[in-house]
């Protein structure tokens, strides 16, 4: 479902601020893989995301979704088949909007926007249906302003909204990062069965060591914008934060020294 084949990408080149943030990115996925991404701060987590959204051009490498070669393609272009949650509760939504419009405004995307384009019954049926599973109470109310929504329920508004064209890759940018453990754990929860239920291909960045372990059935692991560390199946089952610290040492000579994903 998703190919990057030896992907590089340099910001600011030339200059005294250079930094090679992706060197020689390599990494298959296969459909419904869902893989949790963990390296210390700059190791290119995020970068590698941004590289298949399409946010900016890479320098030089492939990417390809589900085998189409989408390298060149700009990201509006790479929308329809990527579902995507941020780290900011307030970037996947649009907060002067009901909710209703917002999940609307997902249902349509990609499509032509003519006269037609008002809430059917039928669809409101369908928002207020799956507004249920969140069990958040927000099927009661489709019609009040999402900015009146707590950062948790906006972010399980965009887990819904992301995942209901069932894109071919969803991308999970630190998506809990930014809530309190009791609600990161709801979203997180959510996040798990919504990609088993649709049988999403789903790549989750995350600072925290054992929500690395505990979700998903594959771990990766950057340091200086490369993998260096693929873990999957039983070896994944049997993982302890403990053994990933010794693999990460013996894999990269050096110290894993980033608090913020020890202390998660």
């Amino acid at each position: 479902m998703l190919e990057l084949v030896d992907i590089h990408k340099t910001f600011n080149l030339g200059t005294i601020n250079e930094k090679k943030a992706l060197n020689g990115v390599n990494l298959q996925l296969d459909e419904g893989d869902f893989v949790t991404v963990i390296g210390g701060n700059g190791a290119g987590k995020s970068t590698v995301l941004n590289a298949i959204a399409g946010v900016w051009p890479i320098d030089s490498g492939s990417i390809l979704i589900d085998g189409i070669n989408v390298t060149g393609l700009p990201e509006h272009k790479r929308a329809s088949m990527l579902g995507r949650v941020f780290q900011d509760p307030m970037t996947g939504t649009t907060a002067t909007m009901e909710i209703q419009e917002n999940l609307a405004l997902a249902a349509r995307r990609g499509k032509r926007r003519g006269l037609s384009w008002g809430i059917t019954k039928r669809e409101r049926k369908e928002y207020h249906e799956l507004l249920a599973t969140l069990d958040l109470g927000l099927e009661d109310r489709m019609t009040s302003k999402v900015g009146l929504l707590s950062g948790g329920q906006r972010q399980a508004l965009t887990l819904l909204m992301a995942t209901l064209k069932k894109p071919k890759l969803l991308l999970l940018d630190e998506h809990t990062a930014a809530l309190d453990p009791k609600t990161a754990a709801k979203v997180l929860a959510l996040s798990d069965q919504i990609i088993e239920e649709h049988n999403l291909t789903a790549m989750m960045v995350t600072h925290n060591m054992r929500d690395a372990i505990v979700h998903g059935n594959r771990l990766i692991m950057m340091n200086e914008g490369k993998v260096i560390l693929d873990i999957k199946g039983e070896e994944k089952k049997r993982l302890t934060v403990e053994d990933l610290l010794k693999k990460f040492e013996e894999v990269s000579g050096e110290e894993f020294a980033n608090d913020k994903a020890l202390l998660g």
